[in-house]
């Protein structure tokens, strides 16, 4: 651990710009029709401006944390933070989907820079017995973030256009800036050779599996393109990211992806289990969206009050869980918010008909707000507490990018569902046929199509449903953490070495 005076205005001042950049991760939910309409695209169109987004924030994460690592976390931070707010600008100007697309990706590129060294400043700058308390924090901001992305973009969308949810990043980035210029430390640097080989299966490898499973249902799972076929690529991109793997594991210099870590029973688990969280989150806003405003005839902005119980609760338990993270053994607080978590979106799939009372749906959102609380913190911690300070990059680099990993996963598996469900539930030739293209519909759509579109949602929302459970599971396995001990001024050094708190590594 490095000597900080004043970590917490370090920790707020990071908070910012990660709040930021997540809640881009969802806003453009609520927003989806709306940019159907206004940029004449379809379905599937609009959902690779979420997806090209994750897509490009998933694949250079852990590179950008050893990037952290080599030159510092603060100007990573600080370079990142410049290209996703320029980004914002350029998305918000976008006369079309295909350059919204592109700006996106851009954005994406942005948040990867920044997102590693908020996670690595903590693990540096608080000792492993106050860590929790800052890890509520930052697991309280991602879970915040994917509550009020929806509620922020309705408001936006419905007073200001769709263009909006992108300019409110141009005073946040400014603000975030100057605060983390000015509050975050320069903490020391280690260097690293860069592994470009694993850096180029891994970008690759991704690549292939989302665009494959994304574009699936489109292609009718055939040919897109002479013998390139959609499976073909699913099976190359994974065929590609195996040989990553084994490249990491034989790499005689220094692998991009430290399998070492993985030896730690409680960051291989935590790694999977917001895996699990990412596909989730990202997952089950969109049918749910769809619903609200398709069946129901809501606005963006009556759309997104429906989730205030969920961010309010949420923001309200985040630091009683803080507070009982570093007390209690956090697999229980993480395997009880990924239950509930479950719970709520399949009471969310039962009430998805077109005649139910629209107040009921704050039910299963308050349910959220519970499972939301219990679940950032207790993983986010369970995966840094062993993390000695030399790693914390190539740590913090991998914990996000099987949190994106999961998310970029989540957005294409829910467009493929969506589509066979729509396919499956409206009639041949209706508005919405196999290949989702009659989506580029807004507003309400005719009654006759009500209760096949609330079924197809329904079922859809049934997938993250399922992951998240599966994700309690995984939690239930977490080992009791080890007692921490308190590092004064006169423990010796070889102590402080031999737990990996020294900052030497």
């Amino acid at each position: 651990m490095e000597n900080v005076a004043k970590p917490w205005p370090a920790l707020w001042s990071l908070v910012i710009g990660f709040f930021m950049i997540l809640i881009d991760s969802t806003i453009v939910s609520v927003a989806n029709p709306v940019i159907m309409e206004g940029l004449g695209a379809d379905i599937n169109s609009v959902i690779w401006v979420t997806s090209a987004y994750l897509l490009a924030y998933a694949v250079p994460l852990l590179i950008t944390g050893r990037l952290g690592d080599r030159f510092g976390p603060k100007k990573l931070y600080l370079l990142g933070l410049v290209v996703f707010t320029l980004a914002s600008l350029w998305c918000g100007l976008a006369g079309n989907v295909e350059t919204l697309i592109a700006a996106r990706v851009l954005q994406g590129l942005g948040a990867a820079i920044m997102t590693p060294q908020t996670m690595a400043v903590i693990t540096r700058i608080f000792p492993p017995d106050r860590r929790g308390a800052a890890m509520s924090v930052w697991g309280a901001t991602a879970g915040m973030a994917t509550l009020v992305g929806p509620i922020l973009g309705g408001v936006l969308v419905d007073g200001l256009g769709w263009q909006w949810i992108f300019f409110i990043n141009l005073p946040v980035g400014v603000v975030g800036f100057i605060l983390a210029l000015r509050n975050v430390p320069a903490l020391s640097t280690h260097r690293h050779r860069f592994d470009i080989p694993g850096v180029v299966l891994s970008a690759v490898g991704l690549f292939l599996l989302v665009f494959g499973i994304q574009e699936g249902e489109t292609y009718n799972w055939g040919t897109i393109i002479g013998p390139v076929s959609v499976w073909s690529l699913i099976i190359a991109g994974l065929v590609v990211l195996a040989g990553f793997v084994v490249w990491q594991r034989y790499n005689k210099g220094e692998p991009l992806l430290p399998l070492g870590l993985f030896r730690d029973r409680n960051f291989s688990l935590a790694n999977l289990g917001i895996t699990m969280v990412g596909f989730t989150v990202t997952a089950f806003g969109l049918p749910l969206i769809f619903y609200y405003q398709m069946v129901r005839g809501l606005t963006p902005t009556q759309s997104a009050l429906l989730m205030v119980p969920m961010a309010l609760i949420s923001g309200g338990l985040a630091p009683v869980v803080g507070k009982l993270v570093d007390r209690i053994n956090p697999k229980y607080l993480a395997a009880g918010g990924l239950t509930l978590m479950a719970v709520a979106l399949a009471w969310n799939a039962l009430l998805m008909q077109p005649g139910t009372p629209i107040l009921l749906f704050l039910l299963p959102s308050a349910v959220l707000g519970f499972a939301n609380a219990g679940i950032w913190a207790p993983l986010s911690t369970t995966a840094t507490r062993n993390l000695p300070p030399r790693q914390a990059g190539a740590g913090s680099g991998v914990y996000n990018t099987t949190r994106q990993f999961g998310a970029v996963l989540g957005s294409a598996a829910i467009a493929v569902l969506i589509q066979a469900r729509l396919a499956a539930e409206l009639p041949a030739g209706g508005p919405a046929g196999a290949t989702g293209e009659g989506m580029a519909l807004t507003g309400i759509l005719p009654e006759a199509l009500h209760s096949g579109f609330s079924t197809a949602m329904a079922q859809s929302i049934l997938l993250p449903a399922a992951v998240v459970l599966a994700g309690a599971a995984v939690a239930l396995f977490f080992a009791k953490p080890q007692p921490v001990q308190h590092w004064g001024a006169g423990a010796p050094a070889s102590a402080k070495v031999d737990a990996g708190l020294d900052s030497a590594g």
